[in-house]
């Protein structure tokens, strides 16, 4: 049976995706657990018999979870596409995520370091793991014309969803008695890992019901050169594409800032500016409901001045939030600052995805595969953003520096996409302009 494009519920129900996974993004990578890790555990780590810092360590597990994704992903969307399994991946990636995601709820302090480390590298895989396979949709249930609006509905969705979960979770951890908890007990934001892998696995259930069935074929012995073969395909393919080149290597630059200050920043707020959990949380919460503004914001853009001029503008606010981190010193400055990475945050990786999109509109029936181009490298910058970030601060024994140093990243980014052209796709698709 046909997919039906457009369609108002199966395109909900992809959102609810985000609505499902996006929870992990904002309580475990973004509010709570950074600044838990960091407080419960020692400032330096013995490893291997070498002292790190705890957020060195941290960095580097973030580093090692997206090595070890980048290296599976070719392969898994190579046989997703083969074998018309997208489904079986995203399911089996999510419930990954989520289990290791509550696993994490077992954390009490320094004997439990090596094993929480771990479920977060496992929760990390299943996180954006199953992003290749979840992505690879929007050309399938949506047209050209609709990819920007579509790929902003999911990306708000996350954001309202994991905003809700956040505020149950700060009203725990501010009022544990409430909830029969002792008040210096680990155990109320110990709930927060358990509930978000109970609610990730849970509303997964609707997209899991609702997105496109596939036709399965054969998992024989020769799927796995099969679905190499088809990865190499590709690959040739992209070849003589420059234009499509040039923008995937603009978009691994600048992903390697974004990434890292999305995963870092919780670990900067508590080292340098001494946030508290709850104050934190706040201003997440903040960060956002403006991000839920700036994916349309950025949308609107798109549509009026073209995919090209959002992402460049959002790419000159990332720098300037880089130079300004640097140069922060009180907590009221770090509130502004968030406020700018929520108006981007959503902007750039919304108009990424949907740029992206459009690039490769020609190659839909190859769609998991081309995205897993674009998926491998978004983790591969974020091996090298986290790293680098990991790196700095272990040698300078500061954040400060790392932080400052992520703008080349974006620099970069800027100075590549200037020569991308992007066929833009107005409302009449038999109108079609280049920026």
């Amino acid at each position: 049976m046909p997919t039906i494009v457009n369609d108002r519920k199966t395109i909900n129900g992809w959102a609810f995706f985000d609505w499902a996974n996006s929870s992990y993004a904002l309580v475990i990578t973004v509010a709570i657990f950074p600044n838990y890790y960091i407080r419960i555990t020692d400032d330096y780590i013995q490893i291997f018999g070498t002292s790190i810092s705890n957020s060195s360590l941290y960095a580097f597990a973030i580093s090692f979870a997206y090595f070890l994704i980048a290296l599976m992903l070719p392969i898994l969307s190579g046989i997703a596409d083969y074998s018309g399994r997208k489904m079986f991946f995203l399911k089996i990636f999510t419930t990954i995520g989520s289990l290791s995601c509550a696993g994490l709820f077992f954390f009490k302090g320094m004997p439990q370091v090596a094993m929480a480390l771990t479920f977060f590298i496992l929760a990390t895989i299943g996180f954006d793991g199953g992003k290749v396979f979840y992505n690879s949709y929007l050309p399938i249930i949506s047209s050209p014309d609709r990819y920007d609006r579509v790929s902003a509905k999911g990306f708000a969705f996350g954001y309202v969803g994991s905003v809700i979960l956040l505020v149950v979770n700060l009203w725990i951890i501010l009022q544990p008695s409430f909830f029969g908890i002792p008040e210096d007990s680990t155990l109320a934001v110990r709930l927060a890992f358990l509930m978000v892998g109970i609610w990730w696995i849970g509303f997964a259930q609707i997209p899991f019901k609702r997105l496109p069935r596939e036709i399965k074929g054969k998992f024989g012995d020769q799927i796995m050169k099969k679905g190499l073969r088809e990865i190499k395909q590709v690959w040739h393919d992209l070849k003589p594409q420059k234009n499509l080149k040039r923008f995937l290597i603009s978009f691994f630059c600048y992903s390697a800032g974004v990434q890292t200050v999305l995963y870092l920043a919780a670990t900067f707020a508590e080292k340098e500016l001494q946030f508290e959990s709850s104050e934190l949380i706040f201003v997440v919460i903040i960060l956002q409901i403006v991000a839920i503004g700036g994916a349309y914001l950025f949308a609107l853009v798109s549509k009026l001045r073209g995919n090209k001029a959002s992402i460049m503008t959002m790419l000159f606010i990332w720098i300037v939030i880089c130079v300004m981190a640097y140069l922060v010193t009180q907590k009221l400055q770090f509130y502004l600052v968030a406020a700018l990475v929520g108006l981007v945050m959503g902007g750039i990786q919304s108009m990424s995805r949907s740029t992206y999109s459009k690039l490769i509109s020609d190659h839909r029936e190859d769609s998991t595969s081309y995205y897993s181009f674009y998926e491998v490298l978004e983790k591969v910058a974020i091996v090298f953003g986290t790293f680098s970030f990991g790196f700095i601060d272990q040698i300078s024994g500061g954040m400060r520096n790392s932080i400052l140093f992520l703008g080349i990243y974006f620099l970069l980014g800027m100075i590549l996409l200037a020569r991308v052209k992007i066929k833009e796709i107005p409302a009449n698709p038999h109108q079609l302009t280049l920026s």
